[in-house]
């Protein structure tokens, strides 16, 4: 943890994020604070013994807060006795991203980027419904994760996984100059749209958990629908929005992955192979990256159990946006 430690007093002070806090009872029915508090160098239990919910207020889960306590072993593991605690202010001028997994580039940066793209669209129909969606989720797409638990589940990680799919589906229109480029990097915009309103998400930008809908009809449907609407509303080309609307359906490749409909027409079946192309690069380069040097990483559920090695060196460098 990246706390200050006054070496007279032997405190430690500093901010950190509420990962879980749950209110207890000691022995003699007094009540305290078991809490999980984290920083971006890790994590450690928490106690706070003197807990009085109404001169401290409440405290839950995924809230910024700033502490003082001790720390010292308990049960063959650090743990942090709580001595002072406050719900952090805009004063602190404390970043959220600075206390949870974020994406590697600053959102507005993605997002004015993606507008862009979707701005310079010949066709009339992808363009307007590309604009239109971007702008109508542009507060939510500023932190939300790709993902509950797999590839780019982190804060912005929607944003990041879309651009790097984007930057994919630019290059592979270069060497394939029959593909409809239009088609493809709208696909690639708006593949994963429907995963807003899928998760249930704080302004930590890390998913807690499905929603009632995202769970009965799922993002693939959800940003399908959010197209025909869209589509509808403008008065457009209803078949070029069709075949948006397959794109969305269609881009987990196989039934047995989640798709809806294979891929029908070689946009479909492109946006499919990058989506998967950029989710594994993603998943392999977080494997290695916490594996010792000249080692290998732990097993990898995802893919397919395979554990990989690291040889060293920089294993994420980060590609320049512009």
């Amino acid at each position: 943890m990246n706390f200050l430690k006054n070496e007279r007093t032997g405190t430690v002070e500093g901010f950190c994020l509420i990962k879980s806090c749950d209110v207890k009872k000691t022995a003699k029915g007094l009540p305290y604070l078991d809490l999980v508090v984290a920083d971006s160098d890790g994590e450690i239990s928490a106690k706070y013994w003197d807990y009085n919910p109404e001169l401290q207020g409440t405290y839950n889960s995924n809230e910024l807060i700033k502490i003082r306590g001790t720390i010292s072993p308990f049960n063959g593991a650090d743990q942090l006795r709580i001595e002072r605690i406050r719900k952090c202010t805009p004063a602190d001028n404390i970043r959220i991203e600075d206390f949870v997994p974020s994406a590697d580039y600053a959102p507005e940066i993605m997002f004015e980027e993606l507008s862009s793209i979707a701005s310079s669209f010949y066709d009339e129909t992808y363009r307007k419904i590309t604009l239109e969606i971007l702008s109508q989720n542009k507060e939510k797409l500023l932190y939300w994760p790709a993902a509950f638990k797999l590839h780019h589940a982190i804060r912005s990680g929607l944003l990041m996984h879309t651009l790097s799919m984007v930057r994919l589906a630019q290059e592979a229109c270069k060497i394939y100059d029959y593909v409809n480029s239009d088609l493809l990097l709208a696909g690639a915009i708006l593949h994963d749209i429907g995963k807003i309103g899928e998760f249930e998400v704080p302004e930590t930008g890390l998913a807690s958990g499905y929603t009632v809908d995202g769970t009965l009809i799922g993002h693939l449907v959800r940003g399908a629908m959010l197209i025909e609407k869209t589509a509808e509303k403008l008065q457009l080309d209803m078949e070029k929005a069709m075949m948006l609307e397959h794109m969305v359906l269609s881009h987990h490749g196989e039934p047995e992955f989640g798709a809806a409909v294979r891929p029908m027409f070689i946009e479909a079946e492109l946006l499919s192979m990058i989506d998967t192309l950029d989710a594994k690069m993603f998943e392999m380069a977080q494997a290695v990256s916490l594996a010792p040097e000249k080692d290998f990483s732990q097993r990898q559920w995802a893919l397919d159990n395979r554990k990989f090695y690291n040889p060293g060196g920089d294993i994420r460098p980060k590609a320049k946006l512009f």
